[in-house]
């Protein structure tokens, strides 16, 4: 008998035959290997490619939209406002005078006087009916506007007309006080021919707390009007002649603008304001009427067009944006004079 051997027994290699057919199965295993290594890295070659289309053509769009914007803001500003000169068919023209009249606003002198010059200016215009809905605002605004009013008239020949909807006081009145007639709803709350500068005191308070103000200024009266620091007596007479000087101002428009229509009351210009029947009775306005009434009754012309410049989305942007900023600390260092 032949006894157990332990040696290893060698493959025998036949002539023609295929070293394939004798891969061991560890290699088999590396090879399967390396095929799932490559899809992976196939996928994720794929991937990083999709990711970079994705990533352009995103690109592509907010670029494009970026022109298309910008596009847009340039058509704006180019042509929103744009006066509206050609000759038009015959029509009665209006602006709108609506809120605080103050700079900055849609009812600032700038925007006003701009749009009475183009409505004027259109050949097919009859008249210009001011549209007013304002308690009042700033007497400078107010006082630019009152003194072209009387400029346009006497250049373009043509009658302007105030119709008040539901408030026309203090800085709306001194405009509309130049238009040469005023047409109110009975109703209406027109008049306070005034002037007033308002703030605050905090000097009790802040002793009680005992809080100290510390301001440094270079000229005595240069903290005139700061809420924490007491008022002297020569500051409060300094502020209140320079008020009486600016309401005297604003009496001489009114009587300039209203001339003999004017019943005179003692009351007439302390401020207080009267319903559109009162005012009608005063003189202050000189009859009941609508915009449709004044434009088909009175300027012969039923046709509106409307010249109200309205800030664009451009320029709400800028204001946004850019415009805005300081305005904080102006408002806290201003203490304007409001006819209101």
């Amino acid at each position: 008998m032949h006894e157990p051997t332990s040696e290893t027994i060698e493959p025998v290699l036949h002539p023609g035959a295929s070293a394939e057919k004798l891969v061991s199965p560890l290699s088999a295993t590396s090879a399967s290997q390396i095929a799932s290594d490559r899809q992976v890295l196939e996928k994720l070659v794929f991937s990083n490619l999709q990711e970079a289309k994705v990533s352009r053509r995103w690109n592509i769009g907010l670029r494009l939209a970026w022109l298309v914007f910008a596009v847009a803001v340039f058509w704006v500003l180019r042509n929103d406002n744009a006066p509206a000169n050609n000759p038009t068919s015959v029509h009665t023209a209006t602006v709108e005078i609506k809120g605080e009249i103050a700079s900055g606003t849609d009812s600032s002198a700038e925007n006003i006087v701009l749009a009475m010059r183009s409505a004027l200016e259109d050949s097919g215009s009859k008249a210009l009916v001011l549209v007013i809905n304002s308690p009042g605002g700033s007497p400078v605004q107010a006082g630019i506007i009152n003194d072209e009013i009387h400029r346009l008239k006497a250049v373009y020949k043509k009658p302007i007309y105030a119709v008040v909807e539901e408030s026309c006081a203090s800085a709306a009145y001194y405009i509309a006080a130049a238009t040469d007639k005023i047409y109110v709803d009975k109703a209406s709350i027109v008049g306070s021919i005034g002037v007033l500068m308002d703030g605050f005191g905090f000097t009790g308070l802040m002793d009680k707390l005992g809080v100290e103000r510390r301001l440094m200024t270079a000229g005595e009266n240069k903290g005139f009007l700061d809420p924490f620091s007491p008022q002297t007596e020569a500051q409060r007479k300094h502020g209140q002649l320079m008020l009486n000087q600016i309401h005297a101002q604003f009496i001489e428009a009114v009587k300039k603008g209203r001339g003999d229509r004017l019943k005179e009351t003692p009351e007439m210009f302390s401020g207080l304001f009267w319903s559109g029947q009162q005012a009608v009775e005063m003189g202050l306005a000189d009859a009941m009427g609508s915009l449709d009434m004044v434009a088909r009754d009175v300027v012969k012309a039923e046709d509106i067009t409307d010249y109200t410049r309205r800030e664009n989305v451009a320029e709400r942007l800028a204001k946004r944006f850019g415009a805005a900023v300081g305005s904080g600390a102006w408002q806290a260092m201003r203490s304007s004079v409001n006819l209101r």
